[in-house]
């Protein structure tokens, strides 16, 4: 390990220093806390909460004892087979066992610790069911009961809310009263009524739960902190230097760093260079920029890849989030819905546009006879139907579509000719999507064959499939769709072992150096990605990174390996 000038003295100092401060940050902070070291939050922006807090707010966690308490049967090792059967070869197994086996301890041991609340969402399923053997129709899916933010004190407005989520909802609210879809049922009288008392729900009430938890032991939360650089004493991360209202500080961490910065998508250069995104758009705010990579790359750090596709997304002009920049809202909760289709520039589907995950990789698609993308661009098309029933970005149900957001025109070769479509392309995919509506089954892309797909972007209302819906009532629309990074979800993040400590190149542990949530490279999931996923990783990550720092390493992954030699023989 290269060694740097550690300076003479220290302006800070704590066992354990957490850079960032979503659910992987706080999360190692109040368990090195809670095992008698001190620890503190470095976060750069003027809000606490992270990315955690623009999600959904959903923790997948196989096993959980929620679900075991409904009744449902599960376990961790179910789960590990889940992810191990979808991960197209590309995860570490022994990481996406450790996973499995932690994240209902993890959740267990917050819920006792902090006072964390989560319920399991009603009859919302894995992705994946029940098309794999270990999926299951509901349990592993946890939302967090509604968090009193009036409880975090001066830290209530300093912790985030989302622009993206209606926080004022939980999961189980909306899909009882017809999910996205069917928004005009919602119980807005409800959703007045939390957002009047200021009751969290979704992302900024799980973030919440863990920033409470911090408050409650004393430990400093900094923000407007930037961490530049790590320091080294030759053997071992022993503090950071940061900048804080344009002067350096320095903060000796006599036990260890965790790096839970989220992803890199804000940087260009590095979305197309490391997770092969040209030119994304991003969801997310300004300082998720791969700060990770910049402080643990002079220290030999390890970066690994997994492959991932590309989310879609829609600007309705208009609408901006922090910093005046243009709020891009995930088109996934649009595009599935009846009525509805995505085209490239043949006029032709080319995926599930109710399961994301196809659409996801099929978009990045290159034709080696051209050397192009033949999926992007691509247009969301829909009729007057869709434009009557359903919400399309931050338009609602029978409104038009603002001016600059797509185009509108009378019949589909029209519409084509607008934006540069095929037009008998188009016309004949209509045709034939109508025919599957008509029959209520996609044999193209088997749209509308998920469960989860009717749970988050389908109709329950429309028969014979909540996917499926012709496209016949003009006036017809086209709106074209955009690349988004993921939400902090990244292809490639830093190489971690199973306590959570950063890899180098020589395949050693860099020590003193830790990393949690999406900042570390997702080898517990490879190709595969379920909502909660990263929710779950990042406090189980912190949970397992600060026990490693504090010299109380978790011994359970070595009992489930020394068993499965075992099980294995008994089979």
């Amino acid at each position: 390990m290269k060694a740097d000038s550690v300076p003479e003295q220290w302006d800070l100092e704590a066992d354990v220093v957490a850079i960032g401060s979503g659910a992987g940050g706080l999360c190692a902070a109040i368990t090195a806390q809670d095992h008698g070291c001190s620890a503190l939050i470095l976060e750069r922006s003027d809000q606490v909460g992270g990315v955690t807090a623009y999600s959904m707010g959903e923790v997948w966690i196989a096993g959980n004892h929620l679900a075991k308490g409904l009744g449902i049967d599960d376990s961790p090792e179910s789960g590990f087979r889940y992810v191990q059967g979808l991960a197209a070869g590309y995860a570490d197994e022994v990481a996406i066992l450790n996973q499995a086996i932690h994240a209902p301890v993890a959740l267990k041991y917050f819920e006792d610790a902090i006072g964390l609340q989560l319920a399991a969402i009603p009859d919302c399923p894995d992705y994946y069911y029940p098309h794999s053997n270990d999926s299951v129709a509901e349990g592993r899916l946890l939302e967090p009961v509604p968090f009193p933010a009036a409880s975090l004190g001066e830290w209530q407005f300093r912790t985030r809310v989302s622009p993206h989520v209606p926080y004022g909802m939980t999961h189980h609210d909306i899909f009882a009263n017809g999910g996205t879809a069917n928004m005009r049922n919602w119980d807005y009288a409800t959703m007045a009524e939390r957002m009047g008392n200021d009751e969290r729900c979704l992302g900024p009430g799980l973030a919440a739960y863990f920033v409470k938890g911090a408050l409650d032991r004393g430990i400093p939360l900094l923000t407007g902190v930037n961490a530049e650089k790590l320091i080294g004493d030759g053997e071992r991360i022993v503090g950071v230097q940061a900048k804080r209202d344009g002067k350096d500080i320095f903060i000796k961490a006599n036990r260890g760093v965790v790096i839970a910065v989220s992803s890199y998508e804000r940087d260009p250069a590095y979305s197309r260079t490391l997770g092969n995104l040209i030119d994304p758009e991003s969801m997310v705010m300004q300082t998720i920029d791969g700060a990770h990579l910049r402080l643990a790359g002079p220290f030999g750090a390890r970066i690994a890849r997994v492959p991932d596709g590309t989310i879609l997304g829609v600007h309705t002009p208009g609408e901006e989030q922090e910093g005046d920049l243009p709020l891009w809202r995930g088109a996934l909760p649009y595009m599935g819905l009846p009525h509805t289709i995505v085209v490239n520039r043949a006029g032709k589907r080319f995926g599930n546009e109710a399961f994301y995950r196809s659409i996801a990789h099929a978009m990045n698609a290159i034709d080696g006879n051209s050397q192009t993308h033949v999926n992007y661009p691509c247009w969301a098309i829909f009729d007057s139907q869709a434009r009557e029933k359903y919400p399309f970005g931050g338009v609602m149900p029978g409104q038009d579509l603002p001016d600059g957001m797509g185009a509108k025109a009378g019949s589909l070769a029209e519409l084509a000719a607008m934006i540069g479509v095929d037009g008998p392309g188009l016309e004949q995919t209509v045709a034939a999507f109508n025919r599957y509506s008509t029959a209520g089954e996609d044999p193209e892309f088997r749209r509308g064959a998920f469960p989860w797909s009717v749970t988050m972007c389908g109709d329950p209302n429309q028969k014979p499939n909540a996917n499926l819906g012709p496209l016949e009532q003009g006036p017809f629309y086209a709106v074209p769709l955009h690349r988004l990074a993921g939400g902090g979800i990244a292809s490639a993040g830093l190489l971690g072992d199973e306590h959570c400590r950063v890899i180098g190149w020589d395949d050693a542990p860099i020590e003193g150096l830790y990393v949690a949530g999406n900042s570390m490279a997702r080898l517990d999931n490879g190709a595969v990605m379920q909502s909660g996923m990263t929710n779950a990783r990042g406090m189980t990550h912190g949970y397992l990174a600060a026990l490693h720092a504090i010299g109380r390493p978790s011994i359970l992954l070595d009992e489930a390996l020394a068993r499965r030699p075992q099980a294995e023989a008994a089979e």
